[in-house]
């Protein structure tokens, strides 16, 4: 057999799906003829396909060596360069390819994914309708589209383009799971849920679109089947530390784990992700003088309209600028209004959107930052592998979330003493916890907010209970303790914010099953706009709690909005969020020290309707005039606990 032979049978072995036959071949071809282009190329592209990408890249370069204006091996190199997320050297190896051939649909198609990934959504929209105008039967090509589409917050775009996808390629997997994830965006957690489980029907060792189901899973509050899938995406994925990440972030809103158990999972996470990165540790040069002008590094994709900027935008606006530079390491997908805010607290602003982590870290390391925090914690799209790599002597995690993210290279976590009193047996923590005078953060509404109305109940002759915190937080116990409260309340009802269709129909059957009629229950789905959604306050005479996950920005918006949201104590720093809020406001008069004194508070309030009346009317002024929204002394707080920590680490010896 020639080689030209042995060739064209690896090629119908490699077509026909049989890789590993196909690979044995162009093995032995390079043997007899090692600098055979086409032989590396396609065992490169074999490599590439099983998720061996930086082999892939390896060979491919030896056949561009030997065949440099072949635009096939550029543009798959750009391939495996994206998925290593090498992304400017994937642009670079797309374009090269678009160069050598421009009507290459194919090199179009992948330079728009690259283009995705760095934030370039205009380009990477253009590139994709370029890649269907030259192949308009391209199903790559419209779920790229589809991809660029959704980040760029057009969903019902994306889902067009997903469908067209699926329609050209009925068994397009990919298709199937992003339109799960979009479905998922705009609240429809059936259609996200049957579209994620119809991607692993057929792909059922596919790992994104378990991880996808579980994030629909987790939205409509079916926490345990969510945990399942997160747990079946890291063992078909295990070196991606993101699904590992969205499970202990889902863990936070189960009853059934302890702080003990969360701190058990993270530091799971950094043995498995960041331990294996202090290889990367060396000595700081930062200069050792404890009344030095401070370089403080925030790192975040929220700065933006996000949930975090009500606490965040605070305190950098209020920062002390002689005492502290402040520089923002910002991965914003979709710069706003609320960016540009931001961007003008800082002293320095890095767009870092598609610096990879060990770059980032170097770049903070040539900064000379000098305490560098963490606004994300284990959220989406976090970068606690920049952290895992000690870039800065003093690191800090604030923000995303109270409680520990588990990371032994993270010094310390900002809290308070209402969350994490002192000894508390609850409060597990790998960092060293820092409690905050007041509160572990300061609220600005950000918004023009509409004035509170008038109280519901006088309009409507019956007291209505209401609850807008994602339905992630609401789970069998809280049900129950809020029937408790309906039982309690003759002829009061309840408004509910959760997803349409499977979830709402479980919710009404299991009031039903309680004795609570259906004209006393309205869920309310998705809010299609910021306006819709805080109209329904004017509706609400009072906010239920969730637990073990209690509201936070929910919270403060009710408060803002004059509804009251009586609280009681948990057993988590996270369950006792609400005691934090209403302490720093100087609200006790809504705190409960029991589930049962809860009950009889919610009562209290839902049966002295001149009291309540009272409260929507002063509550947004008792919150101008509290703690909870004084920016320069919530500052002054954080700046002294920076102060006192640089102060350790001068008289510390690395």
């Amino acid at each position: 057999m020639t080689i030209q032979q042995a060739f064209e049978l690896a090629l119908q072995q490699h077509q026909a799906g049989r890789l590993a036959e196909a690979e044995a071949i162009y093995r032995q071809i390079l043997v007899v003829e090692p600098r055979h282009a086409d032989a590396l190329h396609l065992l490169g592209v074999i490599a590439h396909q099983v998720s061996r990408s930086a082999v892939a890249v390896d060979l491919i370069r030896q056949a561009i060596a030997i065949a440099p204006e072949n635009p096939a091996f550029h543009s798959n190199l750009a391939a495996a360069l994206s998925e290593l997320r090498r992304i400017d050297e994937a642009i670079a190896a797309s374009r090269r390819a678009i160069q050598l051939k421009p009507d290459y649909p194919e090199a179009h198609t992948i330079l728009a994914n690259a283009l995705t990934q760095q934030g370039h959504l205009g380009e990477a929209i253009d590139a994709c309708n370029t890649a269907i105008q030259l192949k308009p039967d391209n199903p790559e090509a419209h779920n790229n589209l589809g991809n660029a589409l959704a980040q760029q917050g057009g969903l019902d775009e994306a889902i067009c383009a997903y469908s067209h996808a699926i329609r050209i390629r009925p068994v397009f997997a990919e298709a199937f799971c992003n339109l799960g994830n979009v479905l998922r965006g705009k609240g429809q957690m059936d259609e996200a849920i049957a579209a994620c489980s119809q991607a692993i029907q057929l792909k059922p060792d596919y790992p994104v679109a378990y991880n996808n189901l579980g994030n629909a899973f987790k939205d409509a509050g079916r926490l345990n089947e969510a945990i399942e899938c997160y747990r079946r995406a890291m063992v078909l994925m295990p070196d991606d530390p993101s699904m590992h990440s969205n499970l202990i972030y889902t863990l936070i809103f189960s009853p059934a784990h302890d702080a003990a158990s969360i701190c058990e999972e993270s530091r799971c996470w950094d043995r498995r992700f960041a331990k294996p990165l202090r290889k990367f540790h060396r000595a700081h040069a930062n200069d050792r003088i404890p009344k030095l002008r401070l370089r403080i590094g925030y790192i975040s994709p929220d700065f933006c309209r996000h949930v975090v900027c009500h606490f965040l935008t605070p305190l950098l606006e209020a920062h002390d600028h002689a005492e502290f530079e402040i520089y923002c390491y910002a991965s914003v997908m979709r710069p706003d209004k609320v960016t540009e805010r931001l961007r003008k607290t800082a002293d320095m602003w890095r767009d870092v959107l598609a610096m990879p982590d060990e770059t980032l870290a170097e770049r903070i390391r040539e900064d000379r930052i000098d305490i560098l925090v963490d606004l994300t914690q284990h959220t989406a799209a976090n970068r606690l592998l920049v952290f895992a790599r000690k870039p800065a002597p003093v690191q800090v995690a604030w923000l995303g979330y109270p409680g520990t993210c588990g990371l032994s290279a993270m010094d310390y976590r900002l809290t308070d003493a209402c969350m994490e009193p002192e000894g508390s047996p609850w409060s597990d923590s790998v960092e060293t916890p820092v409690r905050l005078p007041d509160s572990w953060f300061c609220f600005d509404p950000i918004d023009e907010y509409p004035e509170p109305g008038t109280l519901p109940a006088l309009r409507a002759g019956h007291v209505t209970f209401g609850s807008l915190n994602k339905f992630s937080k609401v789970n069998d116990a809280v049900l129950q303790l809020w029937a408790t409260v309906l039982h309690a309340v003759e002829g009061s009802r309840l408004l509910l914010q959760c997803p349409p269709g499977a979830t709402q129909a479980r919710v009404r059957e299991w009031f039903e099953s309680q004795g609570i009629e259906a004209h006393r229950l309205e869920l309310v789905s998705w809010m299609p706009t910021r306006a819709d959604f805080l109209q329904l306050f004017d509706r609400i005479d009072l906010a239920l709690e969730p637990f073990p996950h209690n509201g936070g920005t929910t919270t403060c918006e009710a408060l803002w909005m004059g509804v009251p949201a009586p609280t009681f104590p948990g057993a988590t720093a996270i369950s006792r969020l609400g005691l934090s809020i209403l302490s720093a406001i100087g609200l006790q008069e809504l705190i409960a020290a029991s589930q049962e004194d809860y009950v009889r508070l919610m009562v209290s309030l839902a049966t002295d309707l001149p009291r309540l009346a009272a409260l929507r009317a002063t509550l947004r002024q008792r919150m101008k005039a509290s703690a909870f929204m004084d920016a320069p002394r919530f500052a002054r707080n954080v700046e002294h606990a920076y102060r006192e920590m640089w102060r350790k680490w001068c008289g510390q010896q690395e």
